[in-house]
C-alpha cells in the first residue's frame, strides 16, 4: 500500500512539473521588442503610410502581436501631448522611437535621451536643425530621411500660379503648433511670391474649428487661392480642407497626394508612404542590431505632383495639356 500511494504522489508530482514547464519555459522568453511610434496626425488619416511603415517592419523580419509591439501614438494635432510622451517612451527604455513626418517630437527625443535610437522622417534640414551632425555620418542615436520640404516650396507655388493664372493673392495656412517645421516654409514663401508678383497672407490653424474659421477669412479677404504648409494634422483633415474648399471655390495646393485624391485641387511633395517605408526599413535594420550612427541619412528624391482634374472641373477651368504632361497623376 505505501509503495502504491507513493507511486501515485510521483504520479502527481511529475504532473504538476509537467503543468508548469510551460509556464517556466514562457518566463525564459524573452521580452517583445517595443516600438514608440509618434506622428502628428490621426490613424484614419494615415492608412495608407501607416501601411507602408508596417510593411518595411515585416520585409525586415518583425511583424505585429508575433515579435515586435509597435505602440502608435497619433497626436490628431496635439503637439503639446510630445513632452510627456517622449518623457514616458524613454522611461520605458522602448526598443527604438520612430517619428515620420513630426519634426517637434524627433527633436523632444533627441533632447530626452542620447541611447535609445531614434528614426525621424523630416521636412527640415535635420543637420540645421540639430537633429544629426552631417547626412553621411549622423554620430550618437539619431537617423531617418529627410525629404526638404522647404527646398519645394518655390516650385509648388509656381505650379498652382501655372494652374490659376489670375490667381493674384495667395492665403497660406500654417499650424503655429509645428513651429520648428514651419520656419523654413515661412522663409522661402515670400521670396517665392515676390518672383512671381504674387501677394500673400499667412493665416494659421491647429485646430478643427480654426480651419473652418480660416475659410471665413480667406473669402472675407477676398484671396484668389489656398496654400497649405505640409503639417501631418492638415493631412488628417483633408476631408474638411475638400469640403470647404468646394463649398468656397477655392482652388487649393498641398504638399502631398493624400489630399488631391480627397479632393483638393493639386499637390507637389515627397510621397509619404515612401517616407515612412523608408522610417521602417531603417526601424528594422536597428532592430536588428544596426547602429544609427552608422546609418546615412537618406534623402528623399520621389517628389509627385498631381492633379484632380474633376476638381479644377468644379472649379470652371481648363487645365492646359502642358500642365498635365508634367503631372505624376492626373486624377479624373
Amino acid at each position: 500500500m505505501a509503495i502504491h500511494i507513493r507511486r501515485r504522489e510521483f504520479i502527481a508530482t511529475l504532473g504538476g512539473a509537467a503543468a508548469a514547464w510551460p509556464v517556466a519555459a514562457d518566463a525564459q522568453q524573452p521580452a517583445m521588442l517595443v516600438v514608440g511610434f509618434i506622428n502628428a496626425g490621426s490613424a484614419e488619416g494615415m492608412v495608407r503610410p501607416g501601411a507602408a511603415f508596417r510593411s518595411a517592419l515585416s520585409e525586415a523580419g518583425y511583424v505585429e502581436g508575433q515579435n515586435v509591439t509597435v505602440e502608435y501614438h497619433w497626436l490628431d494635432g496635439q503637439y503639446d501631448r510630445v513632452p510627456a510622451l517622449v518623457a514616458e517612451l524613454v522611461r520605458r527604455r522602448v526598443a527604438v522611437i520612430a517619428v515620420p513626418g513630426t519634426t517637434q517630437a524627433a527633436l523632444a527625443a533627441k533632447a530626452a535621451t542620447t541611447t535609445i535610437p531614434i528614426v525621424f522622417g523630416t521636412g527640415a534640414d535635420s543637420v540645421k536643425i540639430g537633429l544629426v551632425t552631417s547626412l553621411a555620418r549622423p554620430g550618437g542615436n539619431v537617423t531617418g530621411t529627410n525629404f526638404f520640404f522647404g527646398e519645394v516650396v518655390a516650385k509648388r507655388l509656381g505650379l498652382l500660379h501655372d494652374l490659376v493664372p489670375k490667381a493674384s493673392r495667395i492665403a497660406v495656412l500654417v499650424n503655429p503648433s509645428n513651429a520648428s517645421f514651419n520656419e523654413s516654409i515661412l522663409q522661402e514663401i515670400p521670396e517665392a511670391a515676390r518672383a512671381r508678383g504674387l501677394q500673400i497672407q499667412v493665416l494659421n490653424a491647429s485646430t478643427r474649428s480654426e480651419i473652418d474659421a480660416v475659410f471665413a477669412t480667406i473669402v472675407r479677404q477676398r484671396a484668389d487661392a489656398l496654400f497649405l504648409a505640409p503639417d501631418a494634422f492638415f493631412t488628417s483633415r483633408r476631408g474638411q480642407f475638400a469640403t470647404l474648399a468646394a463649398r468656397d471655390r477655392m482652388p487649393t495646393s498641398c504638399g502631398n497626394r493624400e489630399m488631391t485624391e480627397a479632393g483638393l485641387l493639386m499637390s507637389y511633395g515627397p510621397n509619404l508612404a515612401d517616407m515612412f517605408r523608408q522610417v521602417g526599413v531603417y526601424t528594422g535594420k536597428i532592430l536588428k542590431g544596426a547602429k544609427p550612427a552608422e546609418l546615412p541619412v537618406l534623402q528623399s528624391t520621389k517628389f509627385e505632383f498631381v492633379i484632380n482634374l474633376q476638381t479644377a472641373r468644379a472649379l470652371d477651368f481648363e487645365v492646359p495639356n502642358s500642365i498635365q504632361l508634367l503631372a505624376d497623376e492626373v486624377i479624373e
